[in-house]
């Protein structure tokens, strides 16, 4: 048992490894009650509460593993709300905090390929918990928790009703519905093979388009991530659309494996990620919805972000990469929003978590009462903020975690001057090493924790400068 506890790392959400190598029902019972004691530990003095909301997204035998650890929880004394479908991530951690749980153990493996599985722990108040009590799981793993004199209880429920009803509530839900309708807006939506499936249906009816919407747990052989590179039966869709009917505005809404993060495409079939939504949805809340409070976001987040802040007298603060880090502040600050490069974003209004499926109604709401398409909204606050960029991100496998390490000593004891023909001006070491060069353009350079992985980030004022950086950064690495 020890050899197996100590191989169980968390990550910036949740544990995950490859089924049956690192993730097996063995690894999992012995993870679950110690989770769920933690969450006991913790929060019980809040909520008075011994109830754990379990619940698991469309992977492979992801039913079968939310049962084990169900079983796990109340083999030792806790009782289980176990979902009696898929849902979204966000619906289980709304669950948790609307049911008065300590908690909610969710199974999913977010936006990794399909031999992926993993657990996110979330905390009674609707978010993940802290990395300090990630920490905490994995210190106790070594002890495990002895079974319980009586078992707890096990009831099954449907996390959708209550998930929607909420999110209904904080948009203009009959405004969007109506666009729809009448052909003014046509929403597309590529659920991925993942737990958005049905979701944006439930909200605005079945005029949404929804694109790859079988359960597919190999992913076609890719990954659930809202990435160009898997998004060309969406790309096409769109661009047919334009050529058909030109009457109206369109759209489509990218949602990862498990729901909690969004990507776009515009009316032309422009990829727009995070680094564009998020400074969209800042100007639509604070302007049309009166929404004021902090702009959180991560160091690897656009510049423009910031600019778009500035418009409308926000203050912003910058986190390390991983939305738990965002949903510490959510907690002790007046937030009005929080968001990350890779598609994560809440909002203080809600719960502090991301939400994939609320962005995608406040994206609709901002395109239903702009009346402008994505596009053409982003091009209006680059022209507002005087501020245009382009942004590309690659992960770059490296040989071993030995490469990995030989690297990272080289950043600290040989720090980079010039990078790619311009001179580096600042550095900053939050979460990797972001790099600010001569033209305002930056690059961070970020390693994976848990895994021979090199994140490379750029944003420069040309596509081709980003491009000509990161060539740069990987010939440097390799």
């Amino acid at each position: 048992m020890p050899v197996v506890a100590n191989s169980i790392k968390f990550g910036t959400d949740g544990w995950r490894g490859v089924i049956g190598d690192e993730f097996t029902f063995e690894r999992l019972a012995l993870v679950a009650p110690v989770a769920a004691k933690v969450l006991y530990d913790t929060y019980f003095s809040t909520v008075g509460s011994r109830t754990i909301v379990v619940g698991y997204d469309r992977r492979f035998m992801a039913e079968d593993f939310a049962r084990a650890v169900a079983d796990a929880v109340t083999a030792v004394g806790f009782d289980v709300l176990l979902s009696e479908t898929y849902a979204p991530t966000p619906a289980f951690s709304w669950a948790a905090k609307q049911l008065n749980a300590l908690g909610a153990l969710v199974i999913t493996a977010s936006h990794n390929p399909g031999s992926y599985l993993g657990l996110k722990v979330k905390g009674y108040f609707g978010g993940s918990v802290s990395p300090e009590i990630t920490k905490e799981i994995e210190a106790l793993l070594l002890d495990g928790v002895p079974p319980a004199a009586t078992k707890g209880k096990q009831e099954k429920f449907d996390p959708w009703p209550s998930y929607t009803q909420a999110l209904e509530g904080k948009v203009n839900i009959a405004k969007i519905r109506s666009a729809i309708a009448s052909g003014k807006l046509t929403v597309f939506a590529d659920v991925m093979h993942g737990a958005a499936a049905g979701g944006l249906a439930k909200l605005l009816g079945d005029r949404v388009q929804e694109l790859n919407s079988d359960r597919d747990p190999l992913f076609e052989g890719g990954a659930p991530e809202p990435l160009p590179k898997y998004l060309s039966r969406l790309f096409n869709v769109i661009q047919n659309h334009r050529e058909t009917d030109k009457s109206g505005l369109a759209v489509g809404l990218v949602f990862d494996g498990d729901c909690d993060r969004i990507a776009a495409v515009d009316g032309e079939a422009n990829f727009l990620s995070s680094q564009v939504l998020i400074p969209i949805l800042i100007d639509h809340l604070t302007l049309r919805r009166n929404f004021s409070g902090e702009i959180v976001k991560t160091v690897s987040g656009s510049d423009l972000i910031p600019r778009v802040a500035a418009l409308h007298n926000l203050s912003i603060f910058e986190t390390p990469v991983g939305y738990k880090y965002i949903a510490d502040r959510m907690l002790a600050a007046q937030v009005l929003l929080g968001g990350e490069e890779s598609g994560g974003i809440g909002y203080g209004s809600h719960i502090p978590e991301r939400d994939a499926l609320l962005s995608a109604l406040y994206v609709l709401e901002a395109i239903v009462e702009s009346g402008s398409d994505l596009g053409e909204y982003y091009r209006h606050l680059q022209t507002q903020t005087n501020f245009k960029s382009a942004y590309d991100r690659i992960d770059l496998p490296l040989a071993s975690m030995e490469v990995r390490s030989r690297l990272l000593q080289q950043l600290q004891t040989q720090p980079l001057t010039e990078i790619a023909g311009l001179a580096v001006i600042d550095c900053q070491t939050i979460d990797g090493y972001k790099f600010r060069l001569a033209d305002n353009s930056w690059l961070m350079i970020r390693f994976s924790g848990t895994e021979p992985v090199l994140r490379l980030y750029c944003e420069a004022p040309t596509l081709e400068q980003v491009h000509q950086t990161l060539a740069w950064a990987k010939q440097w690495a390799e």
